[in-house]
């Protein structure tokens, strides 16, 4: 009996070993199945835990011998000396190359990279999605960004970021070539701006765009969306769709700008004098930063150009602005006109200046002079013919509350530096040092002169030519 009874146990003990054998084998195999699935784009969301379930439930379903070994599981008295069923092991293995996906070094192609080089496609771009063309307008703070175009190498700048933030939302539908993005204004390092505005093609959940009346509801909240994922110092205020011949740039019908200064002891009265002779179209190469390769017309519309004071005093100082509105402004223009201005206002230029830089005939070559600083310009607003920007109620709330909140925190850094001033004893007026500097100073018209934009053009077309 006892030696019938051993037979019978070691018989069970080498199906057993047998079995451990065949189920080490379906899990390499599931393993090389779930690779297989995890590289598969029909259908299957990319990161999902639940998808990865479903992939590999499918892939448990398509093999019978797994199906047995899991009988053999649920029935077997010896299931606890096994390993876990057939479908935890793929699910396991599945969430193990995702692991490794994140590793850095991890030796692991990164699936999405590999699905775009098999397909041709940028990563985060949804080509196959429903699209429309839609202008968005985005408010930032420039101090730390190195202007808004991404067209040279430097980083940070606003337009990268909002890429960045795009990409991240999964809303682009193309390259920025294909998705016909358009800007309106390319604002320096440090200018900041309260209603630029930009254009592209995005995702849309709306699958018919053309004609008829749509249900801007059902959209999605661009506005939301964008601004959970932008840094603090950007934020989109709202969203339109746009028609398809629709240009941030060329079908803007006007701009304006806002530069903020404290008045000290400028003379506004002789600066607003020399402001409104900017108004009307005239030629403006004596006020920007000339680029002779690529602009060749120098003639622009000022429709507006004021100085008004802002309601806000700080000690013994008043805060006051220029509010400059044209439909097309030159590289550096506003910050030039500015200077000039300054140099009025405190007494050391004559308002009719104004009038001598402006006649090319009689100034064709730009004084020297220093440029105002870049930080309190802003870009104001954009206009356009119809285009009614949208924020939804949750949008807006967050946005309110975003921007109160920033406000608050640099009133409080105003104030303790503030607190600071107070500490200091009040320095004695140095009138001395006012008149050696007026003394000193040098009249625009006197000094040494920029080339003439016929130089510039000769000297581009020679560099042309020796290339050739």
């Amino acid at each position: 009996m006892a030696a019938a009874e051993a037979e019978t146990a070691a018989a069970l003990r080498a199906e057993v070993a047998a079995l451990r054998m065949r189920v080490q084998e379906l899990e390499t195999e599931n393993q090389r199945l779930a690779k297989v699935a995890s590289s598969c784009t029909c259908g299957i969301k990319e990161d999902s835990i639940g998808s990865v379930a479903v992939a590999s439930s499918c892939l448990y379903r398509s093999n019978p011998e797994a199906q047995h070994n899991e009988k053999f599981h649920q029935s077997s008295a010896l299931e606890k000396d096994l390993s876990p069923p057939f479908d935890h092991t793929v699910v396991s293995a599945e969430r193990e190359i995702h692991r490794n996906r994140n590793v850095k070094g991890s030796g692991l192609a990164d699936d999405s990279s590999k699905r775009a080089k098999r397909t041709g496609q940028q990563v985060g771009i949804l080509s196959h999605c429903s699209k429309r063309l839609v202008a968005l307008k985005v408010m930032y703070f420039g101090q730390r960004f190195y202007g808004f175009s991404s067209e040279g190498n430097t980083e940070p700048t606003v337009e990268s970021e909002i890429f960045k933030a795009l990409e991240r939302a999964k809303l682009l539908v193309a390259s920025r070539k294909e998705s016909c993005y358009s800007r309106c204004g390319r604002t320096d390092k440090g200018v900041s701006a309260s209603g630029q505005v930009i254009s592209l093609y995005l995702r849309s959940n709306i699958k018919d765009v053309g004609g008829g009346t749509l249900d801007e509801r059902s959209e999605i909240d661009y506005v939301k969306v964008l601004n959970r994922i932008l840094p603090q110092d950007i934020r989109v205020l709202g969203w339109c769709p746009v028609a398809a011949d629709f240009h941030a740039r060329f079908t803007c019908l006007g701009r304006e700008y806002k530069y903020l200064f404290w008045k000290q002891d400028l003379d506004i009265s002789e600066m607003q004098k020399a402001a409104s002779k900017f108004v009307g179209e005239h030629d403006f190469r004596n006020f920007c930063k000339m680029d002779a390769a690529n602009v060749s017309n120098y003639r622009r519309r000022i429709t507006e150009f004021t100085i008004s004071a802002c309601d806000i005093r700080s000690s013994n100082d008043e805060l006051c602005s220029m509010t400059i509105k044209g439909t097309a402004f030159l590289w550096h223009q506003v910050r030039c006109m500015v200077a000039v201005l300054f140099l009025i206002g405190q007494g050391l230029e004559s308002p009719s200046v104004v009038d001598s830089l402006l006649d090319i005939t009689k100034t064709p070559r730009k004084p020297q002079y220093k440029m105002a600083s870049e930080l309190p310009l802003i870009l104001r607003s954009c206009q356009f013919d119809k285009a009614d920007f949208m924020c939804s109620s949750d949008a807006s709330r967050s946005l309110t509350e975003h921007l109160n909140d920033e406000y608050h925190q640099y009133m409080l850094q105003a104030e303790i530096f503030h607190e600071a001033l107070s500490c200091l004893p009040l320095p004695e007026s140095n009138s001395l040092e006012t008149l050696h500097k007026k003394r000193n100073y040098i009249p625009l018209l006197s000094r040494q002169t920029e080339p003439s934009y016929e130089e510039r053009i000769a000297k581009v077309k020679t560099k042309l030519t020796d290339n050739l």
